[in-house]
């Protein structure tokens, strides 16, 4: 995970399971339109299609970007 400072406090920003479409795992932050939310990680793992280059994740955000829009920042990857 890239130097994110965590706020226990905040509102806004918390850890969340996802399913992020993205060309390269190699990628560290994602655009809010990359990546959907989902309940559990059960969820993300049976929506994860890597033919689809849709991948499960743990993301923590959305916080914003210097350009003003919302990212999320990958903590992990799921199921290998």
């Amino acid at each position: 995970m890239p130097k994110v400072i965590v706020d226990p406090a905040s509102r806004s920003l918390d850890h969340h399971f996802a399913v992020v479409h993205t060309r390269r795992r190699s990628r560290e932050r994602f655009a809010e339109g990359c990546v959907t939310l989902v309940e559990n990680e059960s969820q993300a793992l049976s929506q994860a299609d890597a033919s689809r280059q849709r991948y499960a994740a743990i993301v923590y955000g959305p916080s914003t970007s210097s350009e003003g829009t919302h990212i999320y920042y990958l903590v992990r990857w799921l199921g290998g």
